[in-house]
């Protein structure tokens, strides 16, 4: 991944920590940038589980994103 990756969309996957899997969330954003934000705010906000899908295919987990954005939950 490179930094002009933060400047392509991505898809967000929100999968709730308490609730079957059927229910998860799935949101397409312009950048990565914007799908990073809203992934915090998740992990900060309920008990889920965020993975980002970048434009070029990288998967990015729920530790991966929890230690690049700064997420105030710890897991």
């Amino acid at each position: 991944m490179t930094l002009s990756d933060l400047d392509k969309p991505a898809e967000l996957t929100v999968w709730p920590g308490h609730a079957p899997a059927h229910v998860a969330d799935t949101r397409s954003f312009s950048t990565l940038r914007a799908a990073l934000a809203a992934a915090a705010e998740a992990i900060d906000a309920e008990d889920t589980k965020p993975w980002i899908i970048t434009e070029s295919g990288d998967i990015l987990a729920p530790n991966w994103i929890r230690a690049n954005t700064g997420s105030r939950r710890l897991q």
